[in-house]
């Protein structure tokens, strides 16, 4: 089961698959896990050890990162008022 927490302190959400995704798969893995009615996909942009997903939530502008090394995943709000709904995305996501 994916872990999905929202850390206040540096204004993200730190994901934690029981597996990470691969690099290569990592496109995929996140329209899977941004899948749903209230969300939109953007963009995509993949470097040499970072991935990233914009996307929408209530009109709002996030980003979904992968960054390949740590293997890390974290949603982070694009702007003060993205980061008030970070909570509730959170739980929107669980």
């Amino acid at each position: 089961m994916t872990k999905i927490e929202y850390d206040h302190t540096h204004k993200c959400i730190v994901i934690t698959p029981i597996e990470p995704p691969h690099d290569e798969d990592f496109e995929l893995w996140s329209t899977l896990f941004l899948h749903s009615d209230d969300t939109t996909l953007n963009e995509y942009s993949a470097g040499a050890d970072r991935h990233q997903v914009r996307f929408s939530y209530q009109q709002q502008t996030f980003n979904l990162n992968y960054e390949h090394y740590s293997q890390s995943i974290w949603i982070n709000g694009e702007g003060t008022e993205a980061d008030h709904l970070l909570a509730a995305l959170t739980f929107y996501l669980s």
